[in-house]
C-alpha cells in the first residue's frame, strides 16, 4: 500500500524538530514520493545540501513510522538544494503600478504582489508584498514606498507612491508563518489591480494541492511556471544582516524547470494556471532559482482582512474544500495560530 498524506504529515511533524538541527538541512515537508507518478503516494521530503539519508547520519529506523491503523511505511525523498535565501533586487518605473513590478524603499527593492482592498467596493486599495521588501528594517516606522525600488534607481520623493501601512513582524525566536506587509498609496489611482499577461484576477483560493500548476510574474524572472512540490514544509530562511536565519512553519515549496525565484522576485504572487485565482506569495528561493518558497495567500488575507482588488470592486474568495482524509491540500491556519499573527500598524514620524 502507498503512504497517505496524513501519514506523511505525522512523520514530518515528528522528524522536523530534530532534522532541522542537522547541518546542511534547510527544510522538511510533505509531497509526492514520485512527482511523475502520484499514484505512488506521499512521502516526507527533506531539502538539504546532502545527497542521501546516509550522508545526513540518519538511520533507517527513523523512517519506519507507520500510518495509523494501516501499517504503511512512509518513504523519504531527499531533494538536494542550497540555502534558502530571501530575495530583493528590481526595475522600471510604471504608473499606475501593477503586480509583478519593482517596488521597495529608497534602500532596497522587491516585487509588487497584488493590489488588495478591505472594502467590497474597493474604496480603499493597498499594495501587498513581503515585509522584508516594504519594511527592510522590520520596524513600525512608516517607511516610504517607492516604485521602482531603490535598487532600480528609484528615488525618495520623486518616485514615492505611498508608505508602509501594516506588517507582520518577522520573529527571530519564534516560528514565522508569513512574510507580508501592506503599503497605502498616496492616491489609490496609483495602483492598478490588473495582473500582467492575465488582466483582472477573479479572486483568491483558500487552498491548493501538492502537484498544483501555478504561474507568476516577478521583477527578475518575468512570467514563469511552477508546480507545488511540497506543503507543510518547515524551513529555514537566511535573511542575512540583523535577522539572520529565521524559522518558518508549514510553507509551500514550488519547483520550476527554469529559475522561478531570483533576487527581485520577493513578494510576487503565484496564480493557479487553471483559472488565474491567486494562490501563494513568493518570499525566498534557492540560489539557482529553481525553487520558490511561498506561503498561502489566504493566510495573508486572513491576517490583514483583505481581498483581491478589482477595477470594479473586490474579487471572489474561492473556497477549496479539501477531502477531509487528504493532507495533500494546504489548510487554513488554526484559529490559535492566526490569533498570534497580529499585523502591526506603522507609525509616521
Amino acid at each position: 500500500m502507498v503512504a497517505t498524506f496524513m501519514a506523511a504529515l505525522r512523520m514530518k511533524r515528528k522528524m522536523a524538530p530534530h532534522i532541522l538541527k542537522k547541518s546542511g538541512v534547510h527544510g522538511v515537508g510533505i509531497g509526492y514520493k514520485d512527482p511523475a507518478n502520484p499514484k505512488k503516494g506521499a512521502a516526507v521530503i527533506i531539502y538539504t545540501d546532502k545527497v542521501s539519508s546516509a550522508s545526513l547520519g540518519l538511520i533507517p529506523a527513523m523512517f519506519a513510522a507507520k500510518a495509523k491503523g494501516k501499517g504503511t511505511a512512509v518513504p523519504i525523498r531527499i531533494v538536494k538544494t542550497g540555502k534558502m535565501r530571501a530575495h530583493a533586487n528590481y526595475t522600471r518605473r510604471i504608473r499606475p503600478v501593477p503586480p509583478g513590478y519593482s517596488v521597495g524603499t529608497p534602500v532596497d527593492s522587491g516585487s509588487v504582489g497584488l493590489i488588495v482592498t478591505n472594502n467590497s467596493k474597493a474604496a480603499s486599495r493597498y499594495l501587498l508584498s513581503n515585509n522584508h521588501v516594504l519594511n527592510p528594517n522590520n520596524t513600525n516606522f512608516a517607511t516610504e514606498t517607492i516604485q521602482p525600488g531603490g535598487a532600480d534607481g528609484g528615488r525618495s520623493g520623486t518616485d514615492r507612491i505611498g508608505r508602509l501601512y501594516s506588517y507582520v513582524k518577522l520573529e527571530k525566536k519564534k516560528n514565522n508563518f508569513i512574510d507580508a506587509a501592506l503599503s497605502v498609496p498616496t492616491n489609490k489611482r496609483l495602483l492598478n489591480p490588473n495582473y500582467p499577461t492575465v488582466g483582472a484576477i477573479p479572486g483568491y483560493v483558500t487552498s491548493y494541492r501538492v502537484g498544483e500548476r501555478l504561474k507568476k510574474v516577478g521583477r527578475t524572472t518575468g512570467l514563469v511556471n511552477g508546480r507545488v512540490e511540497s506543503i507543510d514544509t518547515d524551513i529555514q530562511i537566511d535573511y542575512g544582516g540583523n535577522l539572520g536565519v529565521l524559522n518558518f512553519k508549514n510553507q509551500t515549496v514550488i519547483r520550476g524547470t527554469t529559475p522561478i525565484s531570483l533576487a527581485g522576485d520577493s513578494g510576487s504572487a503565484w496564480l493557479r494556471r487553471s483559472d488565474n485565482y491567486a494562490a501563494a506569495i513568493n518570499f525566498a528561493g534557492t540560489s539557482d532559482g529553481r525553487l520558490s518558497i511561498a506561503f498561502p495567500i489566504h493566510w495573508a488575507m486572513q491576517a490583514f482582512g483583505t481581498k483581491v482588488a478589482r477595477a470594479s470592486g473586490a474579487g471572489k474568495v474561492k473556497q477549496i474544500q479539501a477531502v477531509k482524509t487528504s493532507r495533500a491540500y494546504v489548510r487554513k491556519l488554526p484559529a490559535k495560530v492566526l490569533a498570534g499573527i497580529k499585523p502591526k500598524r506603522a507609525v509616521r514620524a
